[in-house]
Protein backbone atom coordinates (compact mmCIF):
# COMPACT_ATOMS: atom_id res chain seq x y z
CA UNK A 1 0.00 0.00 0.00
CA UNK A 2 1.50 3.53 -1.06
CA UNK A 3 0.93 6.64 0.11
CA UNK A 4 1.12 9.62 -1.75
CA UNK A 5 0.59 12.61 0.54
CA UNK A 6 -0.29 13.17 3.97
CA UNK A 7 -1.59 16.78 5.19
CA UNK A 8 -0.84 18.23 8.03
CA UNK A 9 -1.77 22.02 9.09
CA UNK A 10 0.38 23.99 11.35
CA UNK A 11 0.11 27.25 13.48
CA UNK A 12 2.44 30.00 11.78
CA UNK A 13 3.67 31.12 14.54
CA UNK A 14 5.23 27.78 15.99
CA UNK A 15 8.94 27.68 15.16
CA UNK A 16 9.06 25.42 11.76
CA UNK A 17 12.24 23.31 12.53
CA UNK A 18 10.74 21.92 15.89
CA UNK A 19 7.39 21.24 14.00
CA UNK A 20 8.82 19.88 10.84
CA UNK A 21 10.77 17.29 13.36
CA UNK A 22 7.73 16.35 15.37
CA UNK A 23 5.96 15.73 11.95
CA UNK A 24 8.65 13.70 10.65
CA UNK A 25 8.87 11.61 13.72
CA UNK A 26 4.72 10.87 13.47
CA UNK A 27 5.64 9.64 9.94
CA UNK A 28 8.27 7.44 10.78
CA UNK A 29 5.93 5.38 13.34
CA UNK A 30 3.56 5.70 10.29
CA UNK A 31 5.23 4.50 7.48
CA UNK A 32 8.67 3.12 8.79
CA UNK A 33 10.40 2.54 5.18
CA UNK A 34 9.35 5.32 3.46
CA UNK A 35 11.45 8.51 3.27
CA UNK A 36 10.34 11.43 4.83
CA UNK A 37 10.42 14.69 1.92
CA UNK A 38 7.85 17.59 2.52
CA UNK A 39 6.63 20.77 0.88
CA UNK A 40 5.28 23.73 2.27
CA UNK A 41 1.32 24.71 0.46
CA UNK A 42 2.13 28.31 0.08
CA UNK A 43 5.14 27.47 -1.53
CA UNK A 44 3.40 25.11 -3.87
CA UNK A 45 0.58 27.75 -4.58
CA UNK A 46 3.09 30.02 -4.95
CA UNK A 47 4.79 27.75 -7.50
CA UNK A 48 1.44 26.64 -9.59
CA UNK A 49 -0.29 30.23 -9.80
CA UNK A 50 3.59 32.66 -10.77
CA UNK A 51 2.36 32.18 -14.04
CA UNK A 52 -1.02 33.94 -13.99
CA UNK A 53 0.64 36.40 -11.30
CA UNK A 54 2.52 37.59 -14.15
CA UNK A 55 0.17 37.87 -16.31
CA UNK A 56 -1.67 39.72 -14.05
CA UNK A 57 0.78 42.11 -13.30
CA UNK A 58 1.37 42.62 -17.12
CA UNK A 59 -2.27 42.91 -17.69
CA UNK A 60 -2.50 45.64 -15.34
CA UNK A 61 0.30 47.63 -16.80
CA UNK A 62 -1.37 47.24 -20.13
CA UNK A 63 -4.70 48.58 -19.08
CA UNK A 64 -2.81 51.54 -17.06
CA UNK A 65 -1.14 51.93 -20.58
CA UNK A 66 -4.16 52.00 -22.58
CA UNK A 67 -6.55 54.25 -19.95
CA UNK A 68 -3.56 56.45 -20.23
CA UNK A 69 -3.51 56.66 -24.02
CA UNK A 70 -7.55 57.04 -23.99
CA UNK A 71 -6.95 59.73 -22.10
CA UNK A 72 -4.94 61.81 -24.22
CA UNK A 73 -7.25 60.80 -27.03
CA UNK A 74 -10.25 61.82 -25.34
CA UNK A 75 -8.14 65.03 -24.18
CA UNK A 76 -7.50 65.80 -27.76
CA UNK A 77 -10.65 65.40 -28.96
CA UNK A 78 -12.08 67.60 -26.82
CA UNK A 79 -9.93 70.50 -27.83
CA UNK A 80 -10.36 69.96 -31.12
CA UNK A 81 -14.43 69.63 -30.79
CA UNK A 82 -14.00 73.35 -28.38
CA UNK A 83 -11.98 74.74 -31.16
CA UNK A 84 -14.07 73.78 -33.83
CA UNK A 85 -17.10 75.13 -31.81
CA UNK A 86 -15.44 78.36 -30.63
CA UNK A 87 -17.85 80.91 -32.42
CA UNK A 88 -21.25 78.78 -30.79
CA UNK A 89 -19.54 78.93 -27.52
CA UNK A 90 -18.96 82.64 -27.86
CA UNK A 91 -22.13 83.39 -29.47
CA UNK A 92 -24.32 81.23 -26.96
CA UNK A 93 -22.08 83.01 -24.26
CA UNK A 94 -23.24 86.15 -25.50
CA UNK A 95 -27.23 85.32 -25.58
CA UNK A 96 -26.51 84.59 -21.85
CA UNK A 97 -25.45 80.89 -21.53
CA UNK A 98 -23.92 80.01 -18.34
CA UNK A 99 -20.76 77.73 -18.00
CA UNK A 100 -22.45 74.99 -16.74
CA UNK A 101 -24.78 75.35 -19.53
CA UNK A 102 -21.97 74.98 -21.91
CA UNK A 103 -20.21 72.50 -19.76
CA UNK A 104 -23.20 70.08 -20.16
CA UNK A 105 -23.56 70.77 -24.13
CA UNK A 106 -19.61 69.87 -25.01
CA UNK A 107 -19.27 67.42 -22.18
CA UNK A 108 -22.89 65.11 -23.39
CA UNK A 109 -21.93 63.65 -26.49
CA UNK A 110 -18.60 62.45 -24.98
CA UNK A 111 -20.35 60.34 -22.17
CA UNK A 112 -23.06 58.66 -24.75
CA UNK A 113 -20.21 57.85 -26.90
CA UNK A 114 -18.24 56.42 -23.60
CA UNK A 115 -21.13 54.91 -22.10
CA UNK A 116 -21.84 53.13 -25.60
CA UNK A 117 -18.63 52.09 -25.97
CA UNK A 118 -18.43 50.56 -22.18
CA UNK A 119 -21.99 49.17 -22.79
CA UNK A 120 -20.46 47.20 -26.02
CA UNK A 121 -17.49 46.01 -23.79
CA UNK A 122 -19.21 44.65 -20.80
CA UNK A 123 -20.47 41.67 -22.50
CA UNK A 124 -17.26 40.88 -24.34
CA UNK A 125 -15.73 41.39 -21.58
CA UNK A 126 -18.17 38.76 -19.28
CA UNK A 127 -17.33 36.32 -21.76
CA UNK A 128 -13.79 36.50 -22.18
CA UNK A 129 -13.49 36.40 -17.95
CA UNK A 130 -16.02 33.73 -18.19
CA UNK A 131 -14.13 31.56 -20.54
CA UNK A 132 -10.63 32.57 -18.42
CA UNK A 133 -12.12 31.13 -15.37
CA UNK A 134 -13.16 27.92 -16.37
CA UNK A 135 -10.09 26.86 -16.52
CA UNK A 136 -9.92 26.41 -12.99
CA UNK A 137 -11.65 23.44 -10.80
CA UNK A 138 -12.90 26.10 -7.89
CA UNK A 139 -13.71 29.60 -9.77
CA UNK A 140 -15.53 32.79 -8.45
CA UNK A 141 -18.34 34.13 -9.89
CA UNK A 142 -18.02 36.94 -11.47
CA UNK A 143 -20.30 39.95 -10.02
CA UNK A 144 -22.24 42.39 -11.64
CA UNK A 145 -21.45 45.25 -9.87
CA UNK A 146 -17.94 45.05 -11.32
CA UNK A 147 -19.10 46.05 -14.52
CA UNK A 148 -21.04 48.63 -12.97
CA UNK A 149 -17.75 50.53 -11.06
CA UNK A 150 -16.17 50.31 -14.42
CA UNK A 151 -18.40 52.06 -16.06
CA UNK A 152 -18.78 54.87 -13.54
CA UNK A 153 -14.92 54.63 -13.48
CA UNK A 154 -15.09 55.28 -17.27
CA UNK A 155 -17.69 58.29 -17.13
CA UNK A 156 -15.92 59.86 -14.30
CA UNK A 157 -12.69 59.88 -15.95
CA UNK A 158 -14.05 60.96 -19.07
CA UNK A 159 -15.65 63.49 -17.56
CA UNK A 160 -12.77 64.97 -15.73
CA UNK A 161 -10.30 64.78 -18.90
CA UNK A 162 -13.27 66.37 -20.67
CA UNK A 163 -14.51 69.06 -18.38
CA UNK A 164 -10.75 70.64 -18.46
CA UNK A 165 -11.24 71.48 -21.93
CA UNK A 166 -14.76 72.30 -21.50
CA UNK A 167 -14.28 74.89 -18.67
CA UNK A 168 -11.44 76.35 -20.58
CA UNK A 169 -13.50 76.81 -23.66
CA UNK A 170 -16.54 78.30 -21.47
CA UNK A 171 -14.38 80.89 -19.83
CA UNK A 172 -12.92 81.88 -22.99
CA UNK A 173 -14.02 85.90 -23.90
CA UNK A 174 -17.07 86.18 -26.39
CA UNK A 175 -15.57 88.52 -28.20
CA UNK A 176 -12.08 87.18 -28.81
CA UNK A 177 -13.96 84.01 -30.21
CA UNK A 178 -16.18 86.00 -32.60
CA UNK A 179 -14.15 87.93 -33.93
CA UNK A 180 -12.73 87.73 -37.86
CA UNK A 181 -9.62 87.38 -38.32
Amino acid sequence: RTHDYIMDSADDAVIPTATLAGIEEAFGKIIPNAPFAYQFADAEYAAKFAIEERIGKAATLFAIFAIAISCLGVFGLASFVAEQRTKEIGIRKVVGASVFQLWKLLSTDFLLLVLIACLVASPVAYYALDNWLNQYAYRTSIPWWIFGFAIAGALLLTLIVVSFQTFKAARMNPVDSLRDE
